[in-house]
């Protein structure tokens, strides 16, 4: 689906800066800005290389401040924010942007039409901007591009500022590019250009302001090196490009890449294809299919993981198992499937899968409790989508064999089964659920002990077990498995259900019982075994849909809750105080569309109701991250979206929800 704005939209600053493009690499690398390039977050940039696929991830090109001048005055394209003060104001001849498969900027100056178009290589840390200029009327006696080059090298967390370390020399290679490399502990980066001529005054652009920092409570202003500008002649030539890499390139073709890569993203969606015409629903998955693969990278040792979110996410074990039947096993992607189950099973310790991979190579941290048990979901999926029995026997089985052994036995932070046969877990200080919330020492939502979906995941990992082990002709652990279950099955009944408010409890630490209104209670109901009677999943849907449904996902908290929320806004104390307490996530309206679908089998209107639920993230398509869906929104109206612009799981479970739900129940052969 093409997203189009025009100029009404693009000469509103406060308007365009809102909207954000991201165009991705495959490995963790990324460019992204506003649709009027003009930077409004430290994660923004040409060039964010994934030094250490995914991770990694150093910002080296900011950005490209350009002027087109025609008869020797100068006419601005780019857009830069400082304090109180907008220099240079090119949005103001912009008359389009158009995201299609990459960002497209059409400017209009005086007859003179511009065409830039942003895109990067798969598999490389290597972006490309092309110029296509035509003129409309007589060509101007002198008419030239002036692209002056901005460069950051640093961490993408980081920020730059004005320095005697950076080394202001550069080296041209004798194929006309040029290799930079301010600091010695980091990559050069080489760029390629076919510039007539080059202006080498260097100097710092100093105080450039980031709008989305201010907000979010951090230091929102920067300084960037530039090292040279190139000067095209656009009466020599009427394309241009400027293409920055962290390899050394010796032949160049920016048409033929431009072509490899419009050809590549075409068969992205793996021959699922939607006819959308105007249908909202369909329009919104086909697009949400065509971003997903932006999220499955490959790690450096070439197997594939999936990047949580964009743009400060890495690879997470728990995002990663939620995120993968929707990104992977839905679309038929099943050999991607299969390559993440192997290489988060080469990660196994202790019976757990690891949280998360940091970003320079230290240990992989294991602080989470759901995460193996999501792993064992993951594999079932795996299975009932690709029916691919043989890999489980022989990789897999042992694996999850391994998790559910460790979980009974105990294994880090408290994790075990208690007399009750059900799973306790937690240690001060330390986070382990999906709400895991930390400032400083303090851990904002700690559930210590029994959590619901914990427990819930817990009964679906022994259910799976017993399942594969009858398929695997293992009858006797099947039994035992089940026979486990079971027990679960009662302690869960009799330990979670608030027979008052006719609803589970969130979770049990001895005698404590909280009766706080989360949607940590529809993985009862929503996952493939549920131990809950029909009138107590339909109650556990409605209590949910009363209190935590908004158009956008599940509130984390009912507002009706004295600790609620309803602003995800201000600085890192206080964004992280209202992270899991009353913030929607978008992730959680997969889980309720499959709660609902189940509890009201049968029902006439359920597939009208879940059809439109799906709707308001079409509308969302052209907010925020354009074409894909935001990490998390405001628990208030007009539930504004925050957090990251591009999540995994986000999209992954608007995808798995369509096609389990909508899709699979009006095509009887899809599974």
């Amino acid at each position: 689906m093409m997203i189009v704005f025009n100029k009404d939209i693009c000469h509103d600053l406060s308007n365009a800066t809102e909207k954000e493009w991201l165009v991705t690499n495959g490995i963790g690398g990324y460019a992204s800005s506003t649709i009027i390039g003009a930077n409004t977050r430290r994660y923004h940039g040409l060039l964010m290389a994934a030094t250490r696929p995914p991770l990694g991830r150093t910002l080296l090109l900011s950005k490209l401040e350009e002027f087109l001048c025609i008869n020797g005055e100068e006419f601005p394209l780019s857009t830069n924010i400082y304090p109180n003060a907008i220099y240079p104001e090119g949005h103001k001849n912009l008359s389009q942007f158009c995201l299609n498969q990459f960002p497209t900027f059409e400017y209009s100056v005086k007859g003179i039409d511009i065409k830039k178009i942003v895109f990067m290589v798969h598999g490389e840390n290597t972006t490309v901007v092309l110029y296509q200029v035509n003129c409309r009327g007589e060509r101007p006696f002198a008419l030239t591009l002036k692209v002056r080059v901005m460069i950051a090298f640093r961490d993408y967390h980081g920020l730059t500022h004005e320095n005697q370390a950076c080394k202001t020399d550069y080296k041209i290679l004798t194929n006309g590019g040029v290799r930079l490399q301010p600091y010695e502990k980091l990559l050069p980066m080489y760029l390629f250009h076919n510039a007539q001529t080059m202006d080498h005054a260097s100097f710092w652009y100093k105080n450039m302001e980031y709008p989305r920092e201010n907000e979010r409570g951090l230091e929102s202003h920067e300084d960037y090196f530039s090292p040279f500008a190139l000067h095209f002649d656009l009466n020599k030539g009427i394309n241009c490009h400027v293409v920055a890499s962290t390899n050394e390139i010796n032949k160049l073709d920016v048409f033929e890449l431009l072509e490899k890569e419009t050809a590549l993203r075409e068969k992205e969606n793996r021959g699922l294809r939607l006819e959308s015409g105007g249908d909202k629903l369909l329009r919104l998955c086909e697009t949400l299919l065509s971003v997903s693969d932006s999220f499955i990278v490959k790690r450096e040792n070439d197997k594939r993981s999936i990047i949580a979110g964009y743009h400060w996410f890495g690879d997470w074990g728990r995002d990663t198992m939620i995120s993968l039947p929707g990104l992977t096993l839905v679309q038929g992607r099943f050999e991607d499937a299969r390559e993440i189950l192997l290489s988060f099973a080469q990660y196994i310790s202790k019976g757990m899968i690891p949280n998360r991979f940091p970003d320079y190579g230290e240990t992989p941290e294991y602080n989470t409790v759901d995460a193996s048990l999501w792993y064992v979901q993951a594999v079932y999926q795996y299975l009932r989508f690709a029916k691919d029995l043989n890999t489980i026997r022989k990789d897999l089985f042992g694996v999850l064999k391994e998790i559910v052994g460790h979980y009974q036995k105990g294994t880090r932070y408290n994790i075990h089964m208690d007399s009750d046969r059900l799973i306790c877990a937690g240690v001060a200080g330390v986070q382990l659920t999906w709400m895991d919330a930390k400032v400083g020492d303090w851990v904002v939502t700690p559930r210590i002990g029994k959590a619901v979906e914990i427990n819930a995941l817990w009964y679906n990992a022994l259910k799976i077990m017993s399942f594969l082990a009858r398929e695997m002709d293992l009858n006797n652990e099947s039994k035992d498995y089940n026979n486990l279950a079971q027990k679960v099955n009662k302690s869960f009944n009799d330990a979670f259900w608030f027979d008052e408010g006719q609803y589970l409890y969130d979770y049990i630490d001895g005698e404590m019982r909280s009766k706080a209104i989360r949607p940590n209670q529809v993985f009862a109901v929503s996952l493939p075994y549920s131990m809950l009677s029909k009138k107590r999943q339909r109650n556990v849907v409605e209590i949910v849909k009363e209190h935590l449904l908004t158009p956008y996902g599940l509130r984390s908290l009912s507002p009706k809750d004295n600790d609620y929320i309803g602003r995800y806004y201000g600085n890192v104390c206080e964004r992280d105080r209202a992270y899991h307490q009353g913030t929607v996530w978008a992730w959680l309206i997969g889980p309720y569309i499959s709660a609902y679908a189940k509890a009201y089998t049968g029902n006439k209107d359920a597939l009208k109701y879940i059809k439109g639920l799906f709707v308001p993230f079409y509308e969302h398509l052209f907010d925020a991250g354009l074409g894909t869906v935001s990490e998390i929104f405001d628990g208030d109206p007009p539930h504004t979206p925050r957090g990251c612009i591009s999540q995994a799981w986000s999209v992954a479970e608007i995808l798995r929800a369509y096609f389990e739900h909508v899709y699979g129940f009006e095509n009887e052969k899809y599974l």
